[in-house]
């Protein structure tokens, strides 16, 4: 999302008791049309202006040269986008802050180059995901409505073939309101974990459960409420925009803990910032598996993760000790070993880095991921060695900020 890395503060919606609902429930899949060779798009916002979107830049290589948003890319209207990849085509969502949002469709021509294909207004949302031939899309209120409102958007027609409202005070269950952080599809369901949160001012984001977890269970594509998942051994899954699962190649799902919860502004969360699991085939959490990330990492914090396959995951993590502060410093965890590796080779000061969310900018032999780095020199994708946790400078992007790297095929 555009200007994620400042912690742009969105939430994700999912919620009980559908209400008002109306769906097209059509789960057959459509057929993908044949893929141009692979681009990456970098989202890159320009160096100096306020309230001005992102630039969309293109190459096909991430490891050398230099590309710029000057005089080039394709610009984007609003302040902030955010961005997924589905079916072939790459979708830029306007977070509007209030007002209306939008859904901009583009795809490669074959010349590799983006071009549009379908422009349409939508509501503004904090969460996205991709779930069957769907980009599923939810807003949630952090106070006042109880109610958060869901989208599915075909990405073969770019349209609103399905949509719901869900009470997430009824989610909650405890006179707080769930607030998503982010959803996940695992099979043929969809996993919205949660914060419990008060929703009220002056301390909207607060809660009195700060070392507990949920995860809400729904199927797809109806978004039935089926049941919600619960521990007590770390605090709520994800936070603001950042996704808190994972998915295996074996089905099994593991739930990323920052240990952030406050009340009244203090952090109050006792449990630490680990790793739990969901063993595939079933909705309850694993006692057995239990990673202790914060231990393991000498007393830091997870912000955010990209999972890279073969049980390994990229974690971004909060520089000050025992704190959800600092700027992040990048590590590569072994969610199968339990194992933490800083990455070596990456600035010690780094203003920002590019959207976690993204996870498809890993290698296509899986044995490198891409990641964009800012500081106050300059903006470069690094290369980072997913073995050895080693990075290395790679393209240049000047004249703005990389927000976001995405593949497109």
């Amino acid at each position: 999302m555009k200007k994620s890395y400042l912690q742009l503060y969105l939430a994700l919606g999912m919620g009980l008791f559908l209400a008002g609902c109306s769906d097209d429930n059509t789960t057959e899949p459509t057929p993908t049309p044949t893929p141009t060779s692979a681009r990456y798009v970098v989202a890159s916002s320009p160096i100096g202006s306020q309230g001005v979107a992102d630039y969309l830049l293109t190459t096909s290589d991430l490891s050398q040269g230099t590309i710029s948003t000057v005089g080039q890319g394709i610009e984007q209207d609003g302040s902030y986008r955010y961005y997924v990849t589905h079916k072939n085509k790459f979708f830029s969502l306007l977070y509007g802050q209030g007002n209306p949002g939008a859904v901009t469709t583009y795809e490669l021509d074959d010349n590799g180059a983006l071009q549009k294909i379908s422009d349409f207004q939508s509501e503004t949302v904090q969460v996205f995901t991709t779930a069957g031939d769907d980009i599923l899309t939810i807003k949630v209120p952090r106070s006042g409505n109880e109610s958060a409102s869901w989208f599915r958007i075909n990405a073969d027609k770019s349209q609103i073939v399905g949509e719901g409202q869900i009470n997430i005070v009824s989610l909650a269950g405890n006179g707080e309101r769930a607030h998503f952080t982010w959803a996940t599809q695992v099979g043929d369901k969809v996993y919205a974990p949660y914060m419990s949160i008060k929703g009220a001012s002056p301390d909207v984001f607060g809660t009195a459960y700060p070392d507990s977890s949920w995860i809400a269970v729904f199927s797809y594509p109806s978004m039935t409420y089926e049941k919600t998942i619960k521990d007590d051994r770390t605090s709520f899954i994800g936070s603001y925009f950042n996704n808190g699962l994972a998915v295996d190649e074996s089905g099994d799902v593991y739930a990323f803990s920052p240990a952030a919860a406050t009340n009244a502004g203090v952090p109050t969360s006792t449990n630490p910032s680990a790793i739990i699991r969901i063993k595939g085939g079933t909705t309850e959490f694993d006692p057995s598996y239990f990673f202790n990330v914060q231990e393991k990492s000498g007393g830091y914090k997870m912000a955010n993760q990209t999972y890279l396959g073969s049980g390994k995951i990229l974690l971004y993590m909060y520089g000050n000790v025992n704190e959800n502060a600092g700027n992040k410093r990048l590590a590569i965890a072994d969610l199968y070993n339990q194992t933490f590796t800083w990455v070596n080779g990456i600035p010690e000061v780094v203003s920002s880095s590019s959207a976690s969310y993204n996870n498809n900018t890993i290698s296509d032999d899986k044995k490198q991921v891409y990641v964009g780095i800012n500081t106050e020199a300059g903006s470069w994708v690094y290369t980072i060695d997913i073995e050895s946790a080693v990075a290395q400078q790679g393209l240049k992007v000047e004249g703005g900020a990389i927000t976001a790297i995405v593949k497109v095929k």
